[in-house]
């Protein structure tokens, strides 16, 4: 959750810096944040992604050397929720594959570049299918209900395998824009891209890739 929050973090400093926020935000000369982390703000129903606010950071080891980070964005989904029930929340969300970014404009060519002569791509390919998440299972943590460990089936590159992620309930509030109930949630996992049928490079780039997830759900 560390580099997301530090995205999360520049963001929010941007949005500090508008004339058109200041005065909501800065009431009185304190600075007042729409969303705090108190649960008995969550209210049950059904909530949407934040699509602009929402994002999947992956990370993978290159050569033994250091880390290397890329981003997927425009996360879609819904999560259906009762403060009374978590056990039974749901979450289904969508990441365009096809939209990944990195610092390096040669690299994310390379991501989603065809198969040489007709061949495999290295990667995704020029057209890779979104990836999905689905949730089957939700354990909350019993000594701190904010925490949870999500369960469910990822389907990314064609192939379809269950995953675990370490959730942690964030803030909430309402957004000082669109006056909407949101909340919001990071989660961590760690998969094998092998298991994905992505193999390219193993193992001078790491076959477990980190996964990083900040986002938003905006109630309905």
């Amino acid at each position: 959750m560390n580099r997301t929050t530090l995205a999360a973090a520049a963001a929010l400093t941007a949005l500090l810096g508008s004339t058109a926020l200041a005065p909501t935000l800065f009431a009185q000369g304190a600075p007042q944040l729409p969303g705090v982390k108190d649960p008995s703000r969550v209210t049950a129903g059904t909530y949407t992604a934040d699509a602009n606010h929402s994002l999947i950071g992956w990370e993978v080891n290159h050569f033994g050397f250091n880390d290397y980070y890329g981003l997927f964005g425009d996360v879609a989904g819904t999560l259906v929720i009762d403060p009374a029930n978590l056990a039974a929340a749901k979450v289904d969300v969508t990441i365009p594959v096809a939209n990944v970014t990195t610092a390096s404009k040669g690299l994310t060519d390379h991501l989603l570049r065809p198969g040489k002569d007709g061949g495999k791509a290295d990667f995704f390919g020029p057209a890779p299918a979104p990836a999905r998440f689905v949730s089957t299972a939700v354990k909350v943590d019993a000594k701190d209900p904010t925490k949870a460990m999500i369960t469910g089936d990822l389907t990314l590159n064609g192939v379809t395998k269950p995953v675990t992620f370490e959730a942690e309930f964030t803030g909430a509030g309402a957004n000082p824009f669109n006056k909407k109930a949101t909340i919001g949630f990071e989660a961590e996992a760690e998969i094998k891209r092998s298991d994905f049928g992505i193999s390219y490079g193993i193992p001078v780039v790491s076959d477990a890739v980190e996964l990083d997830i900040s986002v938003a759900f905006e109630k309905q």
